[in-house]
């Protein structure tokens, strides 16, 4: 007799015997990052020979397309189609990973070898996307063992590998292929719980908003001691620029790029009241030595989880004037930051530069410039309430026995939006990772426990998918 507790303990036999540890070794021991040009065919490597045969002995048709975008990565499209008259599932993943940076990881480890250490798996793309879409994909392969070949329901699969790179060309891939990617929800993992030990389920994700701050003064440096006091230093400027933007304590001064100003649709600024009782009682942490949270910083009168999935973010990811590591005598002729907003699908990026061109001239700082201002990746947000959140929710707490937190979306950004756009489904995001993974800098790792877990909860979740009952 087959049943729903032989698919999951198929699933944890396998994480438990180690099977999944060598897979995910396997995964990480081909370099295809996508920011070192380099690595392209490491990045075509993975899609051609890891997960494409892995795939098709799962029974999937699959194709590995041209990226629409030249110059940027293959995204793989699989089918496995099992009748008409059963759900259609679409699930998501990358396969491609920021750079290694080598040099910086700490003795001992390597970013393109799984080191284990305890309950972490140290390796580039462990957490950030290789371990979470091979958990999805390992518990999908011991549902077809314990049904004999049998899911029940048909399964699609986008796997791009330009995410690191903004997910360039997703976008119109899928809107060429909107009739075969047609699905009832998209269910997919990538980024992290609200903490290690609290099962979540995010259903959209932050959109980023870039743009630099300049201050061009004069064609090069001048003497500090001749003209000091004299000229204009732009180095100021950009300080009182960055200071007029956000105070010390985090808090945004421009106030129209928060949720509910104008042209947002919400009428008043705040946190929504759906998005507030959802996030009634949400933990947040887990950053490790990583980071930590600041409860002085931020926007003043929301909690942690508010601040973070409820709320908009301003970070200045780099500035620089002169020449800091071999300063010389002299005023810089120049300063430029690279700023970030992490914004809600409450507020409207359209009106952000703007709104900051005013805020600045409103300051006096009509000599410091803004460039290249742009959207690099929409929010996107289903409503918490819908029923394949209900449902997603209630097969995962049965799986796990404990309760499963819903996030409005989540901190980071993912190309939600694009399978939105064009094929209208609603999002279900259920994260395998933790704030203190280190995704995108050294000693990248992924946690034992909130992986086993992962494994378990899809066990249970594609077995209920063929089960009938759905929405």
């Amino acid at each position: 007799m087959t049943s729903r507790d032989g698919a999951v303990g198929r699933a944890l036999s396998y994480f438990d015997s180690n099977g999944f540890r060598d897979r995910l070794g396997r995964l990480v021991a081909i370099p295809s990052t996508s920011q070192d040009g380099g690595h392209a065919a490491d990045v075509q490597r993975y899609l051609v020979d890891a997960i494409a045969p892995w795939l098709e002995r799962m029974g999937f048709a699959v194709e590995i397309h041209p990226n629409p975008a030249a110059g940027f990565g293959p995204i793989l499209l699989a089918e496995r189609l099992e009748g008409t008259d059963r759900p259609t599932v679409l699930t998501y993943g990358h396969g491609d990973t920021v750079r290694g940076l080598d040099d910086q990881w700490r003795g001992g480890l390597s970013p393109w070898r799984l080191t284990c250490e305890g309950e972490r798996w140290y390796g580039r793309g462990s957490a950030d996307n290789k371990g979470q879409h091979a958990l999805n994909l390992s518990a999908l392969e011991a549902v077809l063992a314990e049904r004999g070949g049998v899911l029940g329901f048909n399964l699609k699969l986008v796997l791009e590998t330009s995410e690191e790179r903004g997910s360039t060309g997703l976008r119109d891939f899928v809107a060429e292929h909107a009739e075969r990617l047609a699905a009832d929800v998209l269910i997919a993992s990538d980024g992290p719980r609200v903490m290690a030990e609290v099962p979540t389920v995010a259903t959209g994700t932050r959109g980023t908003y870039h743009f630099e701050l300049v201050v061009e003064l004069r064609a090069g440096g001048v003497h500090s001691g001749h003209w000091g006091g004299l000229t204009t230093d732009p180095a100021v400027l950009l300080s009182h620029a960055i200071g007029c933007i956000i105070d010390q304590r985090g808090k945004i001064l421009v106030r129209d790029w928060l949720p509910g100003a104008s042209g947002s649709g919400t009428g008043q600024r705040g946190v929504p009241a759906s998005v507030r009782a959802v996030l009634d009682g949400c933990p947040v942490g887990g950053g490790g030595e990583a980071a930590s949270i600041d409860p002085d910083w931020g926007e003043p009168g929301l909690t942690a989880a508010e601040k973070i999935y409820g709320w908009n973010s301003f970070i200045v990811l780099a500035m620089l004037s002169g020449r800091p590591d071999n300063p010389v005598n002299a005023v810089a002729p120049n300063a430029r930051a690279h700023c970030q907003i992490r914004y809600t699908v409450d507020s409207d990026p359209a009106g952000f530069e703007a709104a900051l061109r005013r805020h600045l001239d409103a300051h006096d700082l009509g000599a410091v410039g803004i460039e290249n201002a742009g959207v690099r990746m929409p929010a996107s947000r289903t409503d918490p309430g819908h029923p394949w959140v209900r449902w997603t929710v209630a097969s995962m707490e049965r799986t796990l026995g404990k309760r499963v937190q819903v996030i409005p979306n989540s901190s980071g950004g993912l190309p939600g939006d694009v399978f939105v756009d064009y094929l209208g489904v609603p999002l279900v995001w259920i994260p395998h990772s933790y704030n203190g993974c280190r995704q995108h800098g050294p000693d990248e790792h992924l946690l034992t426990g909130p992986a086993r877990e992962g494994l378990a909860a899809f066990a249970g979740l594609w077995w209920d998918l063929g089960e009938g009952g759905t929405p």
